[in-house]
């Protein structure tokens, strides 16, 4: 019986890790540009929560490496499915991000550091819908426009309506949050796959002026908080008041700046260690990077979240599967325009929006997310093109 277990266990690693193994026709590159960015991740919230997490120092550090392992574990039962499957679970995997979102509205809702956005699960644990719904919104996306119209081959009418449809509802939900980061981010995915998906010019154009004119709507009758509208005038002049709403940016700058080329070194960071920098583990985290690592540590970490969007880009080019080729492309808007924003926040080109940087901020819902979206462009690659990988 021995022998026998033995070689049956042989057997089973032969499949998982040998020659065209689902293991072996991932991308490693892109998932060793992961783990790199998780390991610095980690590096970097240890030494911005430390200083103010006196009697457990590293714990913050520890929940995160918990978060990451959680992630890993969605990861694999993700990419280890085969990705048409979501096709079909779509509708329903929507409609449960959806769910999530009322009950952040409803007393279920619970707000934790001054956002109303989380849905609190007791010991400790907490999770937030809104960072789901960017995989749901994916995926209903790709399956509102997988069967292009007849002759033409672009997107028909009432594909275009219900991927409108699916983005306004799933934004106003956000909103009510509220969460102007978050919406953001819906909107480009939704843009992204409906170019994507070969929409005529003129709808593109079309959807472009309703979100100017919706985004002219809120501003003009006030539905914006008072703190959304600081954050848009400090993107125009931080100095205006550099101890009100500009103080953000400013200590971001600042704490960039000052780490040079080369940084002051890992937990060396006045900036960092005197918590100058609110929310520095997560919205901020680029700016630890920034003061420690100095410019050649920040410069890593771009490139390694380069890496991450060059290789989901050729997953979702050689993919021969509509569906397929569509969420690779929503993720590619997702992962770029979030990591565009968090950095451009840090340093002043874009306004401070409260959207963490993908693999590296600490959060767990965040990471999940993440992680799942990594595992349906690994699921693509092993199933979506054959042999054609390389």
């Amino acid at each position: 019986m021995t022998q026998q277990a033995a070689l049956r266990r042989r057997s089973f690693a032969r499949r998982a890790v040998g020659q065209g193994s689902p293991v072996r026709r991932m991308d490693g590159l892109m998932m060793l540009a992961i783990a790199a960015l998780a390991v610095i991740g980690t590096l970097l919230v240890w030494s911005s929560t430390r200083s103010w997490m006196s009697v457990q120092p590293t714990g913050m550090a520890k929940k995160h490496v918990l978060n990451i392992l959680i992630g890993l574990a969605l990861f694999l039962v993700v990419a280890m499915t085969d990705y048409r499957r979501l096709q079909t679970a779509a509708p329903g995997i929507f409609i449960a991000a959806l769910i999530g979102l009322l009950l952040v509205i409803s007393p279920m809702g619970a707000t934790i550091n001054g956002h109303h956005s989380w849905i609190t699960l007791g010991g400790g644990f907490a999770v937030q819908p809104a960072e789901l719904v960017k995989p749901a919104l994916v995926l209903i996306l790709a399956r509102c426009l997988v069967k292009p119209a007849e002759k033409t081959g672009r997107p028909r009418l009432v594909s275009v309506a219900l991927c409108l449809g699916a983005t306004g509802i799933t934004a106003a939900l956000v909103m009510l949050e509220p969460d102007l980061g978050t919406t953001m981010v819906l909107l480009v995915i939704t843009g992204g796959v409906l170019v994507l998906a070969g929409v005529r010019k003129r709808w593109i154009m079309l959807f472009v002026l309703l979100g100017g004119a919706t985004a002219a709507a809120v501003w003009s009758l006030g539905l914006l908080k008072p703190y959304q509208v600081a954050r848009f005038t400090a993107l125009i002049n931080p100095a205006s008041d550099p101890r009100g709403v500009g103080y953000n940016s400013t200590q971001a700058l600042v704490a960039i700046g000052s780490g040079e080329i080369f940084g002051k070194g890992l937990f060396h960071g006045g900036q960092t260690t005197g918590r100058f920098v609110p929310e520095q583990h997560t919205d901020f985290i680029f700016t630890v990077a920034g003061e420690e690592l100095g410019f050649l540590g920040s410069v890593t970490v771009v490139l390694l979240l380069g890496v991450v969007l060059l290789r989901a880009v050729r997953i979702a080019r050689q993919c021969d599967d509509r569906f397929g080729a569509l969420v690779a492309g929503g993720i590619v808007c997702w992962f770029a325009f979030q990591s565009f924003v968090n950095v451009g926040m840090t340093i002043g080109i874009m306004p401070i929006t409260g959207i963490p940087l993908p693999f590296v901020s600490y959060g767990g819902t965040a990471m999940f997310a993440n992680m799942m979206a990594v595992g349906m462009l690994q699921a693509i690659r092993i199933r979506g093109y054959g042999r054609r990988a390389a």
